[in-house]
């Protein structure tokens, strides 16, 4: 299976976990890992603990749970046990990988055959 496939795939995956409204808000709230104008590599990612994430959501811990799950199984969050607490961040690659769809000049730039120039 040629690459291509497989990325078109992994951001199908990460498109659909991010249409739902709470999954977004979760993920708005952790891509949010650097100082604005400043480039983010993992070990500066901002960590969250899952109780931090779900304050003002006004869910469920159980639903919290899956959705967090949700994104973890789409590729779009990272999660660690670290004792008792469960930190969650984004790795910037993923913020680049589903920026870079979006611009014309990277890979994704003939996608059903639309030659954008």
């Amino acid at each position: 299976m040629s690459n291509y496939r497989s990325d078109e795939r992994q951001l199908a995956e990460m498109f659909k976990a991010l249409g739902n409204p709470h999954r977004l808000l979760i993920f708005q709230r952790l891509s949010r890992c650097c100082q604005p104008g400043t480039r983010c590599d993992l070990e500066a990612a901002i960590r969250f603990s899952v109780g931090e994430l779900g304050e003002g959501m006004e869910i469920a811990a159980s639903t919290l749970s899956h959705h967090l799950k949700a994104l973890h199984h789409a590729g779009l969050i990272e999660m660690e046990r670290q004792g008792k607490q469960i930190n969650c961040w984004i790795d910037p690659a993923v913020l680049e990988k589903l920026s870079g769809f979006f611009d014309p000049q990277t890979e994704f730039e003939n996608i059903g055959g639309c030659d954008v120039r």
